[in-house]
């Protein structure tokens, strides 16, 4: 049955326009996540800062956007959700701009924990007023425009930030966003409203106390995992006091947290939404694939700027060719999500993912050129976008209106959190396996047996030819062969790593028959069945 007899309700002005219009801000909220990864040693210089110290403008974006994504339907529903949206807008831009003007590096991390204040309700107030903008059956169209800004952001972030730096200043990759935030504040203004049923919800929350322990809590959780993530692999992770301090703080605060909300007349956020089969295997889906995305995101600029010595820029256009498949890709599957079963589509995506990942773990090598990794990473988003659609459809499906600021919320929460777990497990895993592949290697490598003292002594001859003495041409053979069995465990740990991936995607099909199909329906939600 139905959520609610209630007529549907529809917007006063076109919902495409609406859709676009959110969806500026959005992109370039996005955007501002990855385009400053290839300025830090620019901006390290620029503001005397070292580059473990630069790497905090990354951190603080980081920290305060993964703070607010989760209370931001909470505020969604108490200051309204279209000003709360102008207020994030707000926020971002005027913060960029000061982002730009930055004396010192202290600043620029003050003002980019505003940026990040700012941009973390972007998403989520995105998602809700597509839902509620557009009926049910036309819904996955207009995620498709969610999807294509989501997807295409982080992947030109790359190549336009080092485009930016090199030929402008990198105070501009932050001026940039100035123009943008102004049109979308303007556009904001004229065409978004908030619907009937979150006016009345608004009126009834108010006069009701705010849960400032659940805020405090949650806060406290995720800024304490955050920076433990971040900075984990930097600290040798349980070897470190502090690292070991903040996992305890974050799991201590989430457990608290959790049992709070629970018990709560009126939550932050509504954690009973988890006893509903659909939103639940959806948060799961989003967190695992958040796993995936960004840690494959994070693995092959690294790879190709590490291994194989490609300039960051390049390395970043190596991402581009998945965002524009996706482009490609998002309208169609939003056209068949109304009339092909979207569990379906994300059991072929799924499939698809894992066949490029094994494909991926079987041509990643020292030999592999940038068309590889292009088409390795195109591949790849080829499957997700029959994925990213149907599964947030289906999030939606049972749950009652009003609480579509939640479900935005959260669905952008865990894949963020997917996601910077993802990378840290993922860089952990290849220093360690890289090591233990190292060893296994060298025990192989026994010198005074032909094969090694034939690759020594050919290296050696080489050296001395190029001016160096008996001695010297030696020692710099060593090294060299000390460095080839560095790179072939640094690679073969990649492979490793990637063909795990493809092993976990693989594994999420049998959870599709947990999830209820929709069907449009009259009213606000879908009917499940």
């Amino acid at each position: 049955m139905t959520d609610t007899l209630e007529a549907p309700w529809k917007p006063k002005y076109n919902p495409w326009l609406i859709a676009l219009t959110v969806t500026l801000a959005t992109f370039m909220e996005v955007l501002d996540t990855s385009i400053a990864n290839v300025s830090l040693p620019h901006i390290a210089g620029s503001l005397s800062a070292s580059q473990e110290e630069s790497a905090w403008v990354l951190t603080s974006y980081l920290v305060s956007n993964a703070i607010i994504l989760p209370i931001s339907a909470w505020l969604s529903t108490i200051i309204g959700r279209k000003r709360f949206y102008m207020m994030c807008v707000t926020l971002f831009t005027v913060s960029s701009f000061l982002c730009g003007l930055a004396p010192s590096l202290g600043m620029l991390i003050f003002f980019r924990v505003l940026q990040g204040v700012g941009g973390g309700g972007l998403q989520p107030s995105e998602q809700a007023i597509l839902a509620d903008t557009f009926p049910a059956a036309k819904r996955g169209m207009a995620f498709a425009v969610y999807g294509m800004a989501v997807v295409l952001a982080p992947a030109i972030g790359p190549t336009l930030g080092g485009y930016i730096t090199d030929n402008f200043n990198w105070r501009w990759i932050f001026y940039v966003n100035v123009p943008i935030g102004i049109l979308s504040l303007f556009l904001t203004n004229r065409v978004v409203e908030d619907p009937p049923f979150l006016k009345r919800e608004q009126e009834r929350r108010r006069g009701i106390r705010a849960d400032y322990v659940g805020l405090g809590l949650i806060t406290l959780a995720i800024a304490s995992l955050q920076i433990a993530l971040d900075k984990g692999q930097e600290s040798d992770w349980f070897s470190s006091r502090w690292i070991t301090t903040l996992v305890i703080v974050a799991a201590y605060s989430f457990a608290v947290w959790i049992v709070w909300e629970w018990h709560h007349p009126n939550p932050v956020v509504d954690i009973r939404l988890f006893q509903r089969r659909n939103f639940a295997t959806a948060m799961f889906f989003s967190f695992t694939l958040g796993i995936v995305l960004y840690g494959t995101t994070f693995m092959i600029p690294q790879f190709l700027q590490v291994m194989l010595g490609y300039p960051a820029v390049v390395s970043g256009e190596a991402l581009a060719g998945g965002g524009f498949i996706m482009i490609l890709l998002l309208p169609i599957v939003g056209t068949m999500v109304s009339h092909v079963d979207p569990r379906k589509l994300m059991a072929f995506g799924f499939v698809s993912i894992s066949a490029a990942l094994y494909y991926m773990s079987s041509i990643f090598s020292l030999t592999m050129d940038f068309r590889a990794a292009f088409l390795l990473r195109t591949l790849q988003m080829v499957g997700l976008a029959f994925i990213f659609i149907p599964q947030n459809i289906l999030a939606y499906v049972g749950v009652p209106r009003e609480k579509n600021n939640q479900i935005s919320s959260m669905n952008s929460f865990v894949r963020n959190v997917g996601g910077s777990i993802g990378i840290a497990l993922i860089s952990t895993s290849i220093a360690r396996i890289a090591q233990q592949r190292r060893n296994l290697m060298i025990a192989h490598t026994t010198p005074g047996t032909p094969a090694y003292e034939n690759m020594v002594g050919g290296l050696a001859q080489n050296f001395a030819r190029q001016g160096g003495g008996a001695s010297g041409a030696t020692r710099q053979a060593y090294g060299a062969v000390s460095f080839m069995i560095d790179r072939q465990a640094t690679t073969l740990a990649y492979v490793q790593v990637i063909s795990v991936l493809a092993v976990i995607v693989l594994c999420l099909i049998p959870f599709l028959l947990i999830m209820k199909r929709n069907r449009p329906a009259v009213g606000d939600q879908s009917v499940i069945h």
